[in-house]
């Protein structure tokens, strides 16, 4: 059956045009509503945004949904994407909603729905939803003595916040650290400075004011040039950049330079192995994730279990086989011990653990492994015309890993939430790796 309205992440599109229009959210609310009110006591959902400008305009819609058809709704506000899943379970909701297009412009936006186990819901559930979107809603309306309440939840930050803390081991302190943090003008800018700041830390912030537009702008884990820049002018010990919903983080080291996701996984995973806290005997990660991660874990006799890019098969892989940590290079990292979904609060301060408790620093923690030299280049198309049904393009494909051969590899594929191809090649030749991609990237431009 296909899909009308959900992608790989949600549903997601520019704010005021299909799907992301008020209609289509009211929609939402009313199916989702519907669908998970089956009882006889009073059902909740609670609802979290991001700080675009058109997230008011989507949650008074979605509100209007949700209790149309007898569901009570919890307002978070502002509020990372972990910490809507975390809540989720926390107030026995039986639905929850982040208002988010991630790491996107402000101009898009999403909407992601969480089950009450705070897990993201299945393809068959958004099958059921879509159903009911499209169906006569008028006879999902409940009667006038059934309408649901909305209120707002003053202490959702709170919550969160001491959730992030009791991930850590007990009196673990970061006194006399120096740490910037970047929130992208994003869901993270209040609570995780402000967690980093009672764990003890000497906390400088930047992305921290948020005005509607400028989400994600120059900023954030999508461009860490500021946070670098911040982090040497203040000779910080670390700095730390969320994305527009806080579920996702890249980390620099002192010196300004950027440590992506597959350093955070390995030094989480050794750290881990220590403490005897591994799950499953490795890591998940996608096929994005680079060699070197996957020798580096080998050497230590960990395996390293590949999916297809997406949080939500990392995080399926997890659940199917027993592991605890899974994620993406982009730095999603999923540790299933505390959340049920990507936390970038949460990765950052197991890193800063390892740090607090070797004493080294960050360059020296962070330099698990050396990495294969890999190419990653995006090439724009036409939306709804992609290039990679052109024959000169399927034929430049097959000549490039046939170049590559055994020594390196390709990885071609549409992204899931914007009109783009990937790129990416590696392999232990730089320079046949980067000719390799170069002309693959011509001709997939020529086509587009």
């Amino acid at each position: 059956m296909s899909r009308s309205y959900f992608g790989t992440d949600g549903i997601r599109g520019s704010a005021n045009s299909h799907p992301m229009t008020a209609e289509i959210a009211m929609r939402v609310g009313m199916a989702a509503g519907k669908l998970f009110t089956n009882g006889q006591h009073r059902h909740r959902v609670v609802i979290g945004k991001d700080t675009r400008l058109s997230c008011y305009m989507i949650e008074s819609a979605l509100v209007s949904g949700f209790t149309s058809v007898g569901m009570d709704v919890f307002q978070l506000g502002p509020m990372p994407t972990p910490a809507v899943a975390m809540l989720t379970r926390s107030l026995r909701a039986d639905l929850g909603v982040m208002i988010s297009a991630s790491h996107n412009p402000y101009i898009d936006n999403g909407i992601k729905l969480f089950g009450p186990d705070g897990y993201k819901l299945s393809d068959e559930r958004e099958l059921e939803i879509e159903a009911l979107m499209d169906s006569d809603v008028s006879e999902l309306l409940a009667p006038p003595d059934r309408i649901g309440r909305a209120k707002r939840i003053d202490s959702a930050s709170e919550r969160y916040i001491e959730f992030a803390k009791r991930t850590l081991p007990r009196n673990l302190r970061f006194d006399g650290l120096r740490v910037v943090i970047d929130c992208a003008n994003g869901a993270g800018y209040k609570v995780a400075p402000a967690a980093l700041w009672e764990l003890g830390a000497e906390v400088i912030e930047i992305g921290v004011e948020p005005n509607g537009l400028n989400i994600n702008k120059e900023c954030g884990s999508t461009a860490p040039e500021a946070l670098a820049n911040k982090v040497r002018e203040v000779r910080a010990d670390i700095g730390i950049a969320l994305d527009g919903d806080a579920d996702r983080v890249v980390v620099t080291d002192e010196t300004g330079k950027v440590i992506d996701g597959d350093q955070l996984m390995a030094v989480i995973a050794e750290s881990w192995l220590k403490r005897g806290r591994l799950a499953g005997g490795g890591i998940v990660a996608t096929v994005m994730s680079n060699l070197g991660l996957q020798k580096y874990l080998e050497g230590l006799g960990l395996t390293v279990e590949r999916t297809p890019v997406g949080d939500r098969y990392v995080v399926e892989h997890m659940r199917q086989h027993g592991y605890n940590v899974g994620g993406e290079q982009s730095g999603h990292v999923i540790l299933s011990d505390f959340s049920t979904t990507g936390d970038g609060l949460v990765t950052a301060l197991q890193l800063m653990a390892v740090v607090a408790q070797s004493g080294k620093p960050v360059s020296e923690v962070c330099n698990r492994f050396e990495r294969m030299p890999q190419i990653l280049e995006n090439v724009e198309y036409k939306s709804g015309i992609s290039p990679l049904d052109n024959v000169n393009v399927e034929r430049a494909i097959k000549d490039a890993n046939a170049r590559l051969g055994e020594s390196g590899r390709l990885l071609v594929r549409a992204s899931g939430t914007e009109p783009v191809i990937r790129v990416m090649g590696e392999g232990a030749d730089a320079i046949l790796v980067q000719t390799v991609v170069n002309e693959l990237v011509e001709v997939l431009r020529t086509a587009a």
